[in-house]
């Protein structure tokens, strides 16, 4: 590993972070302690401007390289947790019950402080670097509401780039998927409201609890009998809640869950033959149905030339034999995809050694991992703007 000297010798000092961030975990848009870290550590490293308050809790720092280039090249990390109570025994391990970085974003705000502080102690570049510190990915929609406040229209960026740790990987193998590379997603609630009797006497009630129950498998022939066998879409249904009483067949009941897919032209026709499948459900046994569905993920897509320079910036890093330029695309949603729907990007991974799934409650992240994404991100500014390029 070629890990970047400032950010070498900042080694202790990222991992002291990151265990403080683990152990004070912050659900999306309370990140009120996180992004006070943030903005104190960009004012230690001597960040030319640090903003606050964007997207609620979001940060933003702006770091003027030693030429005078007008051309802005952008980096984002998310800073949420998630409602998940750790299980993993750490001693820095969550001290908010019911809440875990599960996911290891926590990682990744570390990883975007060591960037910083490189890239504001070096200055090796021609233009400005804008670090943007994101809210509430986790399904909220941090990202869109750092847009709906102006990020881009205040701090412009020519292009940006994000990461995302991968456990169970090769530690520091670096992969990126060119095009449509994470699926975009939506949320759903279905509400069904029937009529309730005593169980000894169903032929009194519309049983809204069957009827949940058929509309649950209904839903499926939408990928079995709609969606072409070429198209990838997926369609879980996660919950459902109905009843409260062993003799009682429940007046109402309700069903969520999440549609994946990767083209528009697909969504939107798993969405009307969702719609069309409670309409016919709601005539057939005579209850009212309810469809809520809403889009919270945009389609990831990277920008083919940005992915290729973004792994020749991870190749300085790890070497050009830790570098996977050609992963497969995820039905896994990741909001950085709305910023990359304003303005062109990429989006890579990084491997480490640990060997639990994300949004687990065992789930650890090997901080060896922080150094090496830390000079990832403050390496491709380098390259996107370089002095006397």
């Amino acid at each position: 590993m070629n890990i970047l000297p400032t950010i070498a010798d900042s080694k202790d000092e990222l991992e002291a972070i990151f265990r403080d961030l683990h152990a004070h975990p912050e659900i999306g848009f309370t990140e009120v302690r996180t992004s006070g870290i943030v903005a104190e550590k960009l004012r230690e490293y001597g960040v030319d401007e640090v903003h606050t308050g964007l997207g609620k809790t979001g940060v933003v720092g702006l770091i003027r390289g030693k030429g005078q280039g007008n051309r802005r090249v952008g980096l984002r990390a998310d800073m949420d947790a998630l409602p998940i109570h750790e299980e993993t025994g750490l001693d820095y391990a969550s001290t908010v019950p019911g809440v875990m970085h599960a996911c290891g974003h926590d990682s990744h705000t570390t990883m975007l402080l060591g960037a910083a502080k490189h890239l504001a102690a070096t200055r090796d570049f021609d233009g400005t670097a804008v670090v943007v510190f994101q809210p509430a990915e986790e399904g909220l929609g941090g990202a869109r509401q750092m847009l709906a406040d102006g990020l881009f229209e205040q701090f412009p960026c020519d292009e940006i780039f994000g990461m995302h740790n991968t456990p169970n990987g090769k530690p520091g193998k670096v992969g990126i998927c060119k095009g449509a590379a994470m699926a975009g997603a939506a949320f759903f609630d279905i509400a069904i409201k029937g009529r309730g009797s005593h169980a000894a006497r169903p032929s009194d009630s519309k049983d809204s609890l069957i009827i949940a129950a058929s509309l649950a498998s209904e839903l499926q022939t939408i990928l079995s009998r709609n969606i072409p066998a070429q198209e990838v879409l997926v369609l879980s249904v996660t919950q459902l809640h109905a009843g409260s009483a062993y003799n009682i067949v429940p007046d109402t009941a309700t069903l969520a869950g999440t549609v994946r897919y990767f083209k528009d032209e697909m969504y939107e026709l798993a969405a009307a033959r969702m719609k069309a499948i409670c309409d016919g459900m709601a005539t057939m046994h005579g209850v009212e149905i309810t469809l809520n569905l809403r889009n919270v993920f945009d389609v990831l897509i990277n920008d083919d030339e940005l992915s290729d320079i973004y792994m020749q910036a991870a190749g300085d890093i790890v070497g050009a034999d830790n570098l996977d330029p050609e992963t497969a695309p995820v039905t896994g949603s990741e909001d950085f995809a709305d910023m990359l729907r304003v303005i062109p990007g990429a989006y890579c991974t990084v491997g480490h050694a640990g060997t639990v799934g994300l949004h687990n409650p065992g789930y650890v992240l090997d901080t060896s991992v922080l150094p090496v994404g830390a000079s990832i991100m403050a390496r491709v500014v380098e390259r996107r703007l370089p002095l006397n390029g």
